[in-house]
């Protein structure tokens, strides 16, 4: 079985949860797009971890873990990352984690550029965590990028990299009026940080497509969500990568293979991170509450979230574009102090009611319609069974299925492995 589990909002939707529960039958996990700009917060009996780069089945002995093609790596970070897992008794080796040699490097100037130019927008800015991310995918496409595969030939490297730096030194120098990058520092870093990682790269196409036809578990790990898709998301205020189920195969790194399970996660109620719009949003004190009641801050960068009410609008689009087979709605428990529980239901976009997520300039003007529900009230924590829920939460579970029109298959009332319900 070739399965996706991927979010189908703005990200932060408690995907980690869901991967590291199906990561326990899984073989292979597999991230397929983004850097270290997001992260996966998962709670097991090893502790409470957040991970930025590294797969989620990293908690099973038995898995493979995979950093896809498709993916951007900073070096420096990944090993920052192994570091603390195996401080915390993680075993991570060569056998375990494997790097695609088709990925790419995120390097210390695309960092640089990321900040220098989100200083230069101030109030206009994008929201960048400032990891780089936009700024390693601009070259890759622009074909000039450093990929793990080529550390195999140092020298041949070595000469790509002072054309590059070359070049890199046009801008931050020329435009920004930066102090110009070191040519002997980035080659440095790439000894220090990136030929260590060396023994961990393999052709992930040949090694994907020979254990899919052995039979193995594959799991197609997601960051981020549908709304943050380069394509189609709420553009320009997106990640840099596709986050979409459609696309697993290719980030990975075998395009020949064929996800054959999407599992969509969405929260029970909105959250966001960065800029962009937003249109359930809470404010005030109904916002504090329900961002301290959900601990909600970004995993990679601590950012506080906006948080609102659960979007049917923007969760069946999300929902449908990536072609979510069922859904694991997430975060439930959270909703338990409410007296009452706001869903949005519609826009107003214009005067008209709207159904269909909007494109463009018409997300900006559209106001939400809200529709009430009664809160339950009671700490739900414990229950692993629907019909343990009281009716109020299973009321709620039912309104949001039917109006995202994708069933229900989990339900997470607690952030540890065990705390959630299977439905059906």
């Amino acid at each position: 079985m070739l399965k996706a589990i991927v979010g189908v909002n703005w990200g932060d939707e408690g995907k980690g949860r869901m991967v590291d529960l199906h990561a326990q039958q899984a073989d292979i996990v597999v991230r397929y797009q983004g850097g270290n700009n997001a992260g996966h917060t998962v709670v097991n009996p090893l502790g409470k971890f957040a991970l930025n780069l590294i797969p989620c089945g990293i908690f099973n002995p038995a898995c493979v873990n995979l950093l896809g093609t498709g993916m951007v790596v900073d070096a420096r970070h990944l090993a920052g990352e192994i570091a603390s897992l195996r401080e915390k008794g993680v075993t991570i080796d060569e056998n375990n984690l494997k790097i695609s040699d088709r990925a790419v490097i995120c390097l210390p100037y695309h960092v640089l550029m990321d900040g220098l130019e989100e200083d230069r927008l101030g109030d206009a800015k994008f929201g960048s965590t400032r990891r780089g991310i936009a700024y390693v995918y601009g070259d890759k496409y622009m074909k000039k990028a450093i990929r793990f595969g080529d550390l195999g030939d140092w020298d041949a490297l070595v000469k790509t990299m002072k054309g590059l730096i070359e070049w890199k030194n046009l801008s931050v120098s020329g435009v920004y009026g930066a102090e110009g990058i070191s040519l002997d520092e980035t080659l440095d870093w790439l000894k220090t940080y990136a030929l260590p990682l060396q023994k961990h790269v393999i052709d992930a196409g040949r090694f994907l497509t020979d254990a899919a036809s052995q039979g193995k578990e594959i799991l197609f790990e997601a960051q981020l969500g549908t709304l943050r898709d380069i394509d189609f998301g709420i553009y320009p205020y997106t990640t840099s990568s596709q986050t979409l189920a459609a696309y697993a195969p290719i980030g990975a790194g075998a395009p020949n293979l064929r996800v054959e399970k999407t599992l969509g996660v969405a929260k029970a109620y909105s959250s966001c991170v960065g800029e962009g719009p937003f249109v359930a949003e809470f404010f005030g004190e109904e916002a504090h509450a329900l961002r301290e009641a959900g601990h909600e801050y970004g995993a990679a960068t601590g950012r506080p979230r906006r948080v609102g009410a659960f979007d049917a609008v923007a969760t069946a689009y999300g929902a449908r574009v990536q072609g979510a087979d069922s859904i694991a709605l997430t975060l439930l428990d959270v909703l338990s102090f409410m007296d009452e529980i706001r869903v949005c239901v519609a826009y107003e976009i214009d005067g008209e009611r709207v159904t269909d997520f909007p494109y463009g300039a018409k997300l900006t003007r559209a106001k939400p319609i809200l529709r009430t529900l009664p809160g339950w009230k009671e700490d739900i924590s414990a229950c692993r069974s629907e019909e343990e829920l009281p009716r109020a939460a299973r009321d709620y579970i039912a309104f949001v299925e039917e109006k995202i029109g994708v069933p229900i298959e989990y339900v997470s009332v607690g952030p540890e492995r065990s705390a959630y319900i299977k439905r059906g």
